[in-house]
C-alpha cells in the first residue's frame, strides 16, 4: 500500500520506526533499504520534535504514512530526552516500534578497521573503548527495542535481504515472518535468535569422504542426515513444540521470530534440518519462513 492509498483509506495506523545500535552494525544500510521501500528516512532528528512527527503522520490528508529514524550515538547529547520521547510515540495513535542493529565486538572492530576510521567514542583510546562506551550508552534502548538484528557474519546484501523481510509491504505484512538460520557452534551461536537446537547428536556428515565437501542442500548429505536415528523424531517433536508458541507470537503481534539451528560447523547437519524444519512450517497457515545458512561455505 502507498502513502497516498493509506492516505485515502486510512485503513492502517502510520508507521513510525526508530532504528539505532551499535556504531558500525549497518544502520546506514536499513535506512537505504527502508528509502528504496517507500519510508521516509530521517536521520537523527532531536527527541523534541518527535511529538510534532507524530502530528504529521497522523493529521488528515497526511501523505506520509511510513516513517524511519535514525538514531546513533551523535546525539548522545539529546539521550536525557529520549525514553520519555520514545515512551510518548508508544501511546500514540501510530504503530511505532524500534530497531536496534548489533554485532560482535571483533566484527565492529574489523568494519572500522577496513574503512580506516576511528569509532565516534574512542577518542584517544582504542576502537573496543569507543564500543564498550557505547554499548553502556544505548543499554537502555537495546532493552526496550522491539526486534534485534545481530549482523555478525552477514554483507551488507544479506542485511538488506533481511530487513525487506520484516518491513516491505506486501501479502506477508500481517503473517508471522519466521527466520530458519543455520549455523556452527564453533562461529558462535546466533544472539538474535529466539529458541536454538543442537543437531550435534547426528553423526557427522564430514567424517564421510564422499560427504565431506557437500552441503547439507545437497541430495547425499540432505539423505544421510534425515534417515539417522532420532532426526526425524526430533524435527516432528520440535515442530509441534514449536506451533503453540508461533500462534502465541501472532495472537501478542509478535510478528518476527528467529530460530537457530547449529551443528559443529554450519555445513551439514544444521543445513539439512534447517531445510527440513522450514519446508514443514511453510505449510504452516500465516507463517511466512525465510531460510538463512550463516556460516555454509566458510570454512
Amino acid at each position: 500500500m502507498s502513502a497516498d492509498t493509506h492516505a485515502q483509506t486510512g485503513s492502517e495506523r502510520p508507521q513510525i520506526l526508530v532504528i539505532t545500535g551499535i556504531s558500525g552494525a549497518g544502520r546506514s544500510t536499513v535506512a537505504n533499504v527502508l528509502e528504496d521501500e517507500g519510508w521516509y528516512v530521517i536521520d537523527n532528528i532531536p527527541p523534541q520534535m518527535l511529538g510534532t512527527l507524530t502530528q504529521l503522520v497522523t493529521s488528515e490528508g497526511s501523505r506520509v504514512s511510513k516513517v524511519a529514524l535514525g538514531i546513533d550515538v551523535r546525539a548522545r547529547a539529546l539521550f536525557a530526552d529520549l525514553p520519555a520521547a520514545i515512551e510518548e510515540l508508544r501511546k500514540s495513535n501510530v504503530d511505532f516500534s524500534m530497531l536496534f542493529l548489533d554485532a560482535k565486538d571483533e566484527t565492529i572492530i574489523a568494519r572500522y578497521e577496513a574503512q580506516r576510521r576511528p569509532h565516534p567514542l574512542q577518542g584517544e583510546g582504542r576502537i573496543l573503548d569507543g564500543i564498550n562506551a557505547e554499548r553502556t550508552l544505548f543499554e537502555a534502548l537495546r532493552t526496550s527495542a522491539d526486534r534485534t538484528i545481530d549482523t555478525t557474519g552477514m554483507n551488507v546484501h544479506q542485511l538488506a535481504a533481511t530487513v525487506r523481510e520484516m518491513y516491505a509491504e506486501g501479502v506477508n505484512a500481517k503473517k508471522l515472518n519466521l527466520t530458519v538460520m543455520s549455523f556452527g557452534f564453533k562461529y558462535g551461536a546466533p544472539t538474535d535468535a529466539h529458541y536454538v537446537a543442537d543437531m550435534r547428536f547426528i553423526p557427522n556428515p564430514h567424517w564421510i569422504p564422499e560427504l565431506r565437501p557437500l552441503t547439507g542442500q545437497d541430495a547425499p548429505v540432505r539423505d544421510y542426515v534425515l534417515s539417522q536415528a532420532g532426526t526425524e523424531e526430533f524435527i516432528s517433536n520440535y515442530i509441534a513444540a514449536l506451533r503453540p508458541v508461533l500462534e502465541g507470537y501472532r495472537r501478542e503481534g509478535k510478528y518476527y521470530a528467529t530460530i537457530g539451528i547449529g551443528c559443529t560447523g554450519g555445513k551439514h547437519r544444521s543445513v539439512a534440518v534447517t531445510e527440513e524444519i522450514a519446508r514443514r512450517l511453510s505449510a504452516y497457515p500465516g507463517v511466512n519462513v525465510n531460510v538463512q545458512h550463516r556460516d555454509k561455505g566458510r570454512e
